[in-house]
Order: structure tokens, then sequence, then C-alpha cells
């Protein structure tokens, strides 16, 4: 099931609106990350399987499928901003035949329950936005105790993204609820207090 609320209101927007831009649709990128990188970080982080999945920032839905695969969650959720790229996101489901919801969200003022979800992953979008405090507040929140924050290092972030990622930083230290836990090169898990 895809669900795309196209009847709600606009998020409010708390960052520069002239300051987004979406990353460009790379297939060989897509490919990599849904084939390769995605089954790796689940093997080396060792993630859990059979439970409530967030993924924010979904883009275009490239991780949505393998998420589902790999992981069998109960729900699989994948939020973004971008209107046009939760389209192409419904599509990639419906061609995979992958079951997930769609929701056109801020990941800094998240429509969800607290811990509403036992893993949440997150592949940059911390990284590319104003507020990201805010948006690690949120994630804690919808996080049950014990669940956990999966996100890409700042490396990962050089690799996939030299020039937009440079400088960016994620201020950890501003969410105590999230407590460090595995890294991996690549990507890190924070545990949920």
């Amino acid at each position: 099931m895809s669900t795309f609320p196209s009847a709600l209101p606009l998020p409010q927007r708390t960052d520069d609106p002239a300051g987004y831009r979406p990353f460009p649709d790379e297939a060989r990128r897509n490919f990599l990350q849904e084939w390769l990188e995605l089954p790796l970080m689940v093997r080396a982080l060792g993630l859990p399987t059979g439970g409530r999945v967030l993924e924010v920032g979904c883009g275009r839905g490239v991780a949505l499928p393998t998420l589902a695969r790999t992981l069998r969650p109960s729900r699989l959720v994948g939020i973004d901003y971008d209107a046009a790229l939760l389209t192409r996101a419904r599509q990639r489901l419906g061609e995979s035949n992958t079951t997930a919801e769609l929701h056109w969200a801020d990941v800094r003022a998240l429509p969800f329950l607290d811990a509403a979800f036992d893993l949440v992953l997150d592949f940059g979008t911390c990284y590319h936005i104003s507020g990201s405090t805010r948006a690690l507040a949120e994630i804690a929140r919808v996080l049950t105790p014990g669940g956990l924050f999966v996100e890409e290092t700042p490396v990962s972030q050089v690799l996939s993204h030299p020039v937009r990622s440079f400088g960016r930083r994620v201020p950890w230290g501003s969410e105590p609820g999230l407590v460090r836990g595995a890294s991996r090169l690549l990507w890190s898990t924070h545990v949920r207090q």
C-alpha cells in the first residue's frame, strides 16, 4: 500500500525555501545504493528485522524496496518534503510491488506519535537542512526506547556528495536522547535512551 496524502496543508517551512535543491537522479548511484550499499549496511550494522521502520528524506524511494526485502518490517514509512520526489517514490513502490506508506512531511516536525518507530534511517537529510537540531529531537521523539537511528557518517557524505557536504556537520551533542552505538565507516547507529 502506498499512501500519499495530497489534501494535507503544506508543511510549515523552518528553513530558507530558496536554499532547497534536490539531488540529481543518477541511475548508477541509485542502483549501487539499492543493490550494494543498503544490503551491506543492514548486514554490517546487524539491523533488526520485523520492526516499524521510518526513512526520513526518502526522496525518490530508492531505499524503500531494499528495506522492505532485507528488514521485512511490520510497517515501512518514507517521508520527504519534496512532493515531486514522493510522486516518483510512489511509482517506484508500484514498480517493485513494495508495500510502504509515503508522507509529505518535514523531518523537523514529524507527523507521528511518540515512540512510533523501532528504526529510523537517514541517508544524509540531517546534513543538508538547516535546523538539524530540531530534526534530531523529532527523530528521538518518534523512536521507541532502545530504538535505533541509522545515519550516514561524514565519510559517507564526502564520498557521496563531496561539494554539497563540505563543512556540514550534524550537532549530535544537541540531542541527549540519542547515544552513539555501532559505527561501520560509512554508517553509524544511535540508540534512543
